[in-house]
């Protein structure tokens, strides 16, 4: 499976200081001095932390709604990576108006801080690897994420079946000790309606778990009917 590095280093790249230098440069004013930009940078960074900023340089002037959205979206993206429906649905919930939350994000995916096929790629090589789910719960995952059907292909193509079984088998391993002692019918039904919750199909699931079964020495005659 390729490794994706984007989700690990994502955090430290979505930052306030470096979203904000490298976002800046647009809305209200961009392009009209450094002196100009750098109050830009400043005014953001005091705003990371908090609401919105209420005015601007202490004039009582209402912020301008791209630099609302910007500052919102600095503060998402710091400490983890987020899709860009993830903070659509978050500036509409401020009442972003949708043209500078679509400025503003446009300008995010531009400069890399909003990357819906690293965070793909990420997410399933981390909820894989960390919870043992399976292709079809990880496409339900990233689907409520909002990213891109073509996009999640592309993820969840990073596991083929071998690699789905074999994690298989280390889930059930993990659990059969914890079986012990139940009838084989329940023991049946828990390991494989674990794996079931992770998104592992049918066919699979009763294969990997009869065959632990029958590695302890469990009689698995009928265990290949459905469950």
């Amino acid at each position: 499976m390729t490794r994706r590095t984007e989700w690990s280093g994502a955090d430290a790249g979505a930052g306030p200081e470096f979203a904000a230098e490298s976002a800046e440069g647009f809305g209200p004013g961009a392009g009209a001095g450094s002196g100009q930009g750098k109050g830009r940078r400043s005014r953001s960074r005091s705003g990371d932390g908090g609401s919105p900023l209420p005015s601007r340089a202490g004039k009582g002037e209402p912020l301008d709604p791209v630099e609302q959205a910007r500052n919102i979206c600095l503060r998402l993206l710091t400490g983890t990576p987020r899709t860009r429906k993830q903070l659509a649905d978050a500036l509409r919930k401020r009442e972003i108006p949708d043209e500078a939350a679509e400025e503003v994000l446009s300008r995010f995916e531009d400069v890399g801080l909003i990357d819906d096929a690293a965070f793909a790629g990420a997410w399933v090589e981390s909820r894989h690897r960390g919870r043992g789910l399976a292709r079809r719960a990880l496409v339900r995952e990233l689907h409520t994420k909002g990213v891109d059907s073509a996009l999640i292909d592309e993820a969840v193509g990073q596991l083929d079946s071998e690699q789905e079984e074999e994690t298989a088998r280390a889930l059930v391993d993990r659990k059969l000790r914890s079986t012990r002692g139940l009838d084989r019918d329940k023991r049946l039904r828990r390991l494989a309606g674990m794996l079931a919750r992770k998104g592992y199909g049918e066919g699979m699931a009763l294969r990997v778990v009869r065959q632990a079964l029958e590695a302890e020495g469990e009689e698995t005659e009928g265990l290949d009917e459905p469950f």
